[in-house]
């Protein structure tokens, strides 16, 4: 063991308060945490931020090969059409290597884990011989009754595929509008099963006009295309999820379930989930909503309510990055008032608690491995500023 001391202005350990000119020790090997505290009287303080490694709660890292290629601002409907005429340019050489470059981009600026979404299995080799810890979340698509069946054999082959890599792995619902309301249910009974589920839900207001009125542009659409669009049902998308899930399996749900986006959340929604679900989160995505329709969730809402918010990037069709960072500072810049701490709490620790490995990441307790980050360009309150960049120590 080489043990490594590393002091800052600002040390967020995440199990208790901030402590002010403080010191992370740990195994220089292995990264266990092995002491923190106030440094002593005299001691050489580097000026910045120490925090636990950050968990990317929600992103599509299959779709690094679309950087840049993307106009913003369309909507959800018209950024769905860009999906479809832009997903498939590259090769599977391409998107592996791409793949590999924004993994380690993340790995060093401080992502010790990650909630990924796969359509194909173009990831799989790089996410199994990287250090960064990966759940995937293997989404189905099929807007038509009758492909339901099809649909959920060629994500079993999938997920048969991830399995032999040695990936955690299991299939999950998209969103109400990409699928029928058969493969929504028997996609997300086998999310379920595995004890995760990750969702898309209320990313857009278009995405609720479909399902409340029948109308918009996301419904208009679907409807050009020649595609099924999902019941009108008079009740948020969100709710509408919530009787999918039921159809396949009686609610309370023990299960960890990752409602994704969440941009009009409602506080009927809220009470919703909260009868459904004992162990609900919601990943926010700011500068992908900012992206697609310049749009945030409601932020004090969620407070408010107590929700477990964790943090993502969304994929880089609908980003100009895959940095953490950045998220959180548009969210402290958005949200000034939410405590500095209670935001890296968000990027790291409510993140491993979806993940179930909490244990291990999110704080620097002693005895954990979480990653050690140094952010720095902070202000004299510890908060983060436009300077503000994140990097990994260990």
């Amino acid at each position: 063991m080489s043990i490594v001391r590393k002091t800052a202005s600002f040390v967020y350990t995440l199990d208790k308060e901030p402590i002010r000119n403080g010191y992370v020790e740990y195994d220089d090997v292995d990264g266990k945490i092995i002491s923190v505290g106030e440094c002593a009287p005299g001691e050489d303080v580097h000026p910045g931020a120490i925090v636990p490694g950050f968990v990317n709660a929600h992103c599509h890292i299959e779709l690094s090969h679309l950087y840049k290629k993307f106009r913003k601002g369309t909507g959800m409907a018209g950024f769905i059409d860009q999906i479809n005429a832009l997903r498939d340019w590259a090769g599977r050489d391409v998107k592996e290597q791409l793949t590999l470059r924004w993994m380690d981009k993340m790995w060093n600026d401080g992502v010790s884990a990650m909630a990924d979404i796969s359509n194909d299995d173009s990831s799989f080799e790089v996410k199994k011989a990287h250090r960064l810890y990966t759940r995937t979340f293997l989404e189905v698509f099929g807007s038509e009754p009758e492909m339901c069946e099809g649909v959920m054999k060629e994500v079993a082959e999938l997920q048969a595929v991830a399995d032999s890599a040695g990936i955690d792995a299991a299939p999950t619902p998209h969103s109400c509008y990409t699928m029928s309301p058969q493969l929504l249910s028997a996609s997300a009974a086998k999310g379920l099963e595995s004890g995760f589920l990750s969702y898309h839900s209320q990313e857009s207001q278009e995405e609720e006009d479909l399902l409340v009125s029948g109308t918009g542009a996301m419904y208009e659409n679907r409807k050009r295309s020649g595609m099924s669009t999902p019941p009108v049902t008079g009740e948020s998308s969100l709710k509408y999820f919530l009787d999918r899930l039921a159809a396949v399996k009686a609610a309370p749900y023990d299960e960890h379930i990752l409602l994704v986006h969440n941009v009009c959340l409602q506080q009927s929604d809220v009470d919703a989930i909260k009868k459904a679900m004992k162990n609900p989160f919601f990943a926010v995505c700011p500068l992908s909503n900012i992206f697609i329709h310049n749009a945030l969730p409601p932020i004090e809402l969620m407070r408010r309510n107590g929700l477990d918010i964790a943090i993502g990037t969304d994929s880089l069709s609908s980003n100009d990055d895959l940095d953490m960072m950045k998220e959180i500072l548009c969210l402290h810049s958005n949200f000034p008032d939410v405590p500095m701490a209670e935001i890296f709490a968000w990027a790291s620790l409510n993140g491993a608690r979806f993940l179930k490995k909490e244990d291990i990441l999110g704080t620097l307790t002693p005895g954990k491995c979480p990653g050690v980050v140094l952010v720095t360009d902070v202000d004299d309150r510890g908060f983060v500023t436009e300077k503000s960049r994140s990097m990994r120590l260990i």
